[in-house]
This record gives structure tokens, C-alpha cells and sequence, in this order.
């Protein structure tokens, strides 16, 4: 296992600068981190790579899909759009020197049309098998992740999300599962990430506030023997939105201080990963 961190902990803003994040992800014994491409440009990630490659992290990108880059849209230039979209954040996730690129990337976030899901799905996935070829050019891999029922009507369970990453037909498109989206749409945790094993890609945790693993109520017995059974040895990021009072929180609706203090949240994540997943 490798054990990560996104960097979206510590920042108010996905456009701050996340050099500090970098640093102190490396001070604290991470082996890599999580970086967004909301908000990054060409010039940044190519910066980016350096800085993370001088302190000797590795790195893996997430990434969400905006309406204007919709490809479940039935309007062709939207879909087009957001064809194109997924060209450059393949891209650009090579050049920060990552090989996986993992998030909300079949839809926008927090949109809904139940009555069309299925059209909507299969548009979706008509688009990731376009991103096939440079996907395969850049030697980088997909994660589609199965949100919760209040942030998507489209992948809610894993099992959900691994139809969509097959339907692509590429063996570069896989499945992003989280345990604060697991632990409210599974009714069987280790089952679900179990089942998932031809596709699980990247595996995110936090407890089930968003917290620090391992304070809650998030059944790690269960995780553990999911991942056990799906033979997964990829990352283990810890992705947690702690702190209340800053845009990146409030997009997530984090309206009250979930830890006292993000570097000490992270601090703890890491104890615990090792502990759980070492």
C-alpha cells in the first residue's frame, strides 16, 4: 500500500498554493499527495511536478466535470466540450507526473435527471472510451467515483460505478471508491469493495464526518476485508474536508469545524492508515 493525502485539506480555495500543503505532507511521512485540477493551469502543473518531485512524493490528481463540460449532455457541443475537457486533464495529470486521475469525471457534480439516467450513462460512457487512446498515450488510468445519493443520481454504489468503467471498454477506465460515500450507500462494505476488484483503481478514506479515519463510526473491519478480498495494493489516500469558513468547504457543506486542525488531522490519518492498511 502507499498512503496519501489530498491536498484539499488544508486549502480555503482550490486556486491557494498548495506548495505549503506539498511540503507538509512530505514532513509528515506521506508517500505521495492528491491534487486537484480545479483550478490549474498548463504552467502551474509543470511547476507543480517539480516541487513535488523534489520532495521526493509521488503524486495523484482528482478532477470534477463543470456543466459546460457535461458528457451526459444531448447537446453534441457540450459533450464535445467535455470530451475535450477529459484530453486535457489526462494531460495535464502526466504532466504534474502522476498515472491516475480519479473523481467525479462521468458527470457534473450535483446534478440530477433520474428520468434520463440511463441515456445519460451511456453518453457517459461513449466519452470515456473516446479518452481511450490518450488515456493509453499517457500511460494514465481513470477512477469514476461513486458519490453518495445527495451529490449524484447517477453512481451512488460501487457496483454502479463499475458498470459504468466496464461499459467504457477500456481497461484504463476504473472505479474511485470512498468510505464516507461507502458507509452511506453500501449495506455491506467489505461485499461492495470485494465485487469491485477487476476495476477498483484508488481507494479514498475519511470517517464518516469527513474526518479522521478511524474517529467515527465508518466499520473498518469491513474495509479491510474488502480490500483484503479485492487483492487491492494500490493508494490509500486520505481525503478530508475539515475545516468550516472557506469556499473549498463550503462547496462540500462543511458548516462546522470537523477536527480542531488540518496538519494534526493528517498527522492522525496517517497513524491510522499505517496501523489499519500497513
Amino acid at each position: 500500500m502507499k498512503f496519501g493525502i489530498h491536498t484539499g485539506l488544508w486549502l480555503a480555495r482550490w486556486t491557494d498554493d498548495i506548495k505549503p500543503a506539498i511540503r507538509t505532507a512530505a514532513e509528515l511521512g506521506f508517500d505521495g499527495v492528491e491534487i486537484s485540477l480545479l483550478g490549474m493551469t498548463d504552467e502551474k502543473a509543470a511547476a507543480l511536478g517539480r516541487v513535488i518531485a523534489d520532495h521526493g512524493l509521488e503524486v495523484t490528481c482528482s478532477d470534477g466535470l463543470s456543466t459546460a463540460h457535461d458528457i451526459t449532455s444531448a447537446d453534441a457541443d457540450v459533450w464535445a466540450a467535455g470530451v475535450a475537457y477529459l484530453h486535457w486533464a489526462v494531460e495535464t495529470t502526466a504532466k504534474l507526473g502522476s498515472r491516475g486521475l480519479a473523481g467525479v469525471l462521468f458527470a457534473p457534480w450535483g446534478q440530477f435527471d433520474p428520468a434520463r439516467k440511463s441515456e445519460r450513462l451511456a453518453r457517459s460512457a461513449r466519452a470515456l472510451a473516446a479518452v481511450h487512446d490518450r488515456l493509453d498515450g499517457e500511460g494514465v488510468t481513470l477512477g469514476l467515483e461513486a458519490l453518495n445519493r445527495f451529490e449524484t443520481d447517477l453512481l451512488n454504489t460501487a457496483e454502479e460505478a463499475c458498470a459504468l468503467a466496464r461499459a467504457a471498454g477500456s481497461d484504463r477506465v476504473g472505479v474511485l471508491l470512498d468510505t464516507f460515500h461507502l458507509n452511506i450507500e453500501e449495506k455491506d462494505m467489505a461485499q461492495a469493495i470485494a465485487a469491485s476488484a477487476d476495476t477498483l483503481v484508488h481507494f479514498h478514506v475519511s470517517d464518516n464526518d469527513r474526518g479522521v479515519p478511524g474517529s467515527g463510526h465508518v466499520p473498518w473491519a469491513q474495509v479491510q476485508d474488502g480490500l483484503a478480498a479485492a487483492n487491492y495494493d494500490g493508494w490509500i489516500t486520505a481525503e478530508m474536508f475539515v475545516i468550516a469558513g472557506n469556499p473549498a468547504s463550503a462547496d462540500l457543506n462543511i458548516w462546522r469545524d470537523i477536527e480542531p486542525e488540518a496538519t494534526r488531522a493528517a498527522e492522525a490519518s496517517l497513524a491510522f492508515m499505517k496501523a489499519t492498511f500497513g
